[in-house]
């Protein structure tokens, strides 16, 4: 368990790295719509695009307290 003060250890950075991951991997998709085999659309919001979008919305939570200055950790585990 950390403290605000202490810096997050492997799970803290494995968090704050998964949602500027699934937003890279959103891009690459949108970019290239070879890499997922579908075929276009109206929009270039296919299928996995909008899936790596929400996962990376729903992965927000610990650079939102980084930047809040509440840590990395959630409230309940705090002494």
């Amino acid at each position: 368990m950390t403290t605000p003060t202490e810096k997050p250890g492997a799970a803290g950075w494995l968090a704050l790295a998964a949602a500027p991951c699934f937003a890279v991997m959103a891009w690459i998709t949108a970019a290239s719509p070879a890499l997922c085999l579908s075929g276009p659309g109206p929009l270039p919001l296919d299928g996995m695009t909008t899936m790596y979008l929400l996962m990376s919305l729903f992965h927000l939570p610990p650079w939102l307290r980084l930047v809040s200055g509440q840590g990395t950790t959630p409230k309940g585990d705090r002494p």
